[in-house]
C-alpha cells in the first residue's frame, strides 16, 4: 500500500529538476505557490551537453538570482568561433538590448544542482531519489491529479497529489506518456555525443563550432555528415568536445557517433590533446527532442516543459535556454490560473500555455526544420560552408538566426527580418 502524507500535497508537482523543472519550481515558489519537485536522482548527478550556454540562457539565469560571476565559477565567453570551408571566423554574441553579450561555461554536474538549489530557496521542496512512475488520474475527469513514486534508497512507496503537474522529465518523458502523449514522427531528433580532454585549449573565451564533420574513416572517399562538431574550453584544465548530429540523414542510424568522435578527434593538431590518454572521462550520448516533437504541451492538468515537449532549437540544438524559458512560461501562466476563483477560468488560462509557446517559437521552429531538411544533404552543407564563411555580414546574420539572438523591437535591419521571417512562418 503506497504511503500518503499530508506534505505529501502541493498546488503543483514539478517531476524531474533539469533546467526546465528547477526554472518552473523557482518561479512558482517565488510567486507564493507550494511546489514539490522531484528528482529521481541525487545531486551532483552528470548529463551529457556541451556545457556551452548562449546569452539567452544568461538572460534565464540573471532572471533567476544567480551568481553567475568568475568567482563563483562561472567562464564567460565572447562570441562564437565558426571552422569550415577553410575559413575561421570569430562572431561576438550580437549587442542587443534583450540579451547580455556575453555567454557562460558551466560544467552540467553542478549547474543543474545550482538551479535545485536555488528552487529550494525560493520555497520549492525538492525531493532527490524521487522516482516517479504512474500518474494518478481522476477516474471522472481524465484529469491528472498527483503522481505514485518510490522514495529514497529503499524505495518506498508513496504518492504525490496536485491540481497541476508539470512534466520536465527530459526526452523520455515516462509520465507524458502515460497520460497519451506521444513522439511526432514528422519532427527532426538529434544526438549530442561528447566527452571531456585534458588540454592546454581549456582557457578559450570563445565557443569553438566546426561545420564541417567529415567521417575519414576506411578506404574511400571521405563523408560530410549532417551535423557539427564542438569544443568548449572548460577553464578548468579540461576541453569539452563533441558533435551534434541530426536524423534527417541516410547516415543517421547506420553510424556508430562515438566512433565518428574518436575519429574526428583523432584528426585534430596532436598538441590540442584530443588524444584518448588525455580523455578524462567515458563518451556519452543523448537525444535531442526538437521543434514541438512532443504536443499538446498543455492537457488534462499536465504541462509539458523543455525537453519533455521537444523544445531543444533545430537550428543550433540549443536546449538550456528553451528549457528555462519554457519554465519559466508554464510558471507564469500557472501563477494565473491559481488566482481564477472557477474551474472554468483557471482551465481557460492554462489552455493559454501551447498558444503562448507556439506565438513564441512556432514560426521560427518552422524555419528550423526546413534549415535542418536542407543541411541533411551533403552537398548544401559543403556549399554553405565554402560560400557562406567568407561573408562576414551573412555569418553575422546567420548567427544571430541560429542562436535565436534578436531585439523584437527597435533592432537593426537583420533582427526586422528575422523576426518578419518568424512571424509569417506557420507555427505548427
Amino acid at each position: 500500500m503506497a504511503e500518503s502524507l499530508t506534505d505529501n500535497t502541493a498546488d503543483v508537482i514539478v517531476v524531474g529538476a533539469g533546467p526546465a523543472g528547477s526554472t518552473t519550481a523557482y518561479h512558482l515558489a517565488k510567486a507564493g505557490l507550494d511546489v514539490l519537485l522531484l528528482e529521481k536522482t541525487e545531486f551532483p548527478r552528470e548529463k551529457v551537453c556541451g556545457d556551452g550556454l548562449t546569452p539567452r540562457a544568461v538572460k534565464q539565469l540573471v532572471a533567476m538570482g544567480i551568481d553567475i560571476s568568475e568567482e563563483a565559477g562561472w567562464l564567460r565567453n565572447k562570441g562564437l568561433r565558426i571552422i569550415g570551408g577553410g575559413v575561421r571566423l570569430q562572431l561576438d554574441w550580437p549587442d542587443l538590448a534583450s540579451f547580455p553579450d556575453y555567454g557562460l561555461v558551466r560544467k552540467r554536474d553542478d549547474f543543474d544542482e545550482q538551479l535545485a538549489r536555488q528552487a529550494q530557496k525560493a520555497g520549492a521542496r525538492l525531493y532527490e531519489r524521487c522516482n516517479v512512475g504512474a500518474p494518478i488520474v481522476d477516474d471522472r475527469t481524465g484529469r491528472i491529479t498527483g503522481v505514485h513514486a518510490k522514495l529514497g534508497e529503499d524505495k518506498r512507496e508513496v504518492t504525490f497529489h496536485a491540481p497541476l503537474v508539470v512534466a520536465a522529465d527530459g526526452n523520455s518523458t515516462r509520465l507524458s506518456l502515460a497520460m497519451g502523449l506521444h513522439r511526432r514522427e514528422d519532427r527532426p531528433m538529434g544526438v549530442a555525443v561528447r566527452t571531456y580532454f585534458t588540454s592546454p585549449r581549456h582557457d578559450d573565451d570563445y565557443l569553438e563550432s566546426w561545420l564541417e564533420l567529415w567521417d575519414r574513416r576506411g578506404p574511400g572517399e571521405d563523408r560530410l555528415l549532417p551535423g557539427y562538431g564542438w569544443i568548449f574550453g572548460m577553464g578548468d584544465g579540461t576541453s569539452n568536445v563533441g558533435l551534434g548530429v541530426l536524423n534527417t540523414s541516410d547516415s543517421f542510424k547506420e553510424l556508430d557517433w562515438r566512433e565518428v568522435l574518436k575519429a574526428w578527434c583523432a584528426s585534430m593538431p596532436e598538441d590540442w590533446g584530443y588524444t584518448p590518454e588525455n580523455m578524462t572521462g567515458p563518451i556519452r550520448g543523448a537525444a535531442l527532442p526538437m521543434a514541438f516533437n512532443r504536443q499538446p504541451h498543455y492537457t488534462r492538468g499536465l504541462l509539458l516543459v523543455g525537453d519533455a515537449g521537444g523544445l531543444v532549437n533545430p537550428f543550433n540544438g540549443e536546449g538550456i535556454a528553451y528549457a528555462m524559458e519554457s519554465g519559466q512560461i508554464a510558471a507564469d501562466v500557472i501563477v494565473q490560473a491559481h488566482a481564477r476563483p472557477t474551474p472554468a477560468g483557471r482551465e481557460m488560462a492554462l489552455q493559454r500555455y501551447p498558444r503562448v509557446l507556439k506565438d513564441t517559437y512556432g514560426g521560427y521552429y518552422t524555419l528550423g526544420r526546413a534549415f535542418v531538411k536542407l543541411i541533411g544533404n551533403p552537398k548544401v552543407m559543403k556549399i554553405a560552408a565554402q560560400r557562406g564563411l567568407t561573408h562576414p555580414l551573412l555569418m553575422r546574420f546567420t548567427l544571430k538566426l541560429l542562436a535565436n539572438l534578436t531585439d523584437p523591437t527597435g533592432g537593426d535591419a537583420m533582427d526586422r527580418i528575422i523576426n518578419g521571417l518568424s512571424k509569417v512562418a506557420p507555427k505548427a
